[in-house]
């Protein structure tokens, strides 16, 4: 998992498929923690449960349908912890 200290801006996307181009292939962003800290994850948390309770939390708080990112409801602390097991 990767800690990003700053935001993409609009130019830095890639042209065809819109994909921020400092995510590598294999990658997403989120975003965690009142601060909207972004982390780059791998695709293959996706099939971890305990990943998948934070994307229904996100979905049931923020919904999936906005242009800035998937947003985690959850403290840094918790999800740098969860994270760090499902590696």
């Amino acid at each position: 998992m990767k800690k990003c200290s700053s935001l993409v801006k609009k130019n830095d996307y890639d042209g065809e498929d819109r994909l921020p181009i400092d995510v590598p292939k294999g990658h997403f962003a989120v975003y965690v923690g009142e601060n909207r800290t972004r982390y780059i994850v791998p695709i293959s948390f996706l099939s971890h449960p305990e990943f998948q309770c934070l994307l229904h939390c996100a979905e049931e708080e923020f919904g999936f349908d906005h242009d800035m990112g998937i947003t985690i409801p959850c403290e840094e602390f918790i999800f740098q912890s969860l994270t760090s097991v499902l590696r």
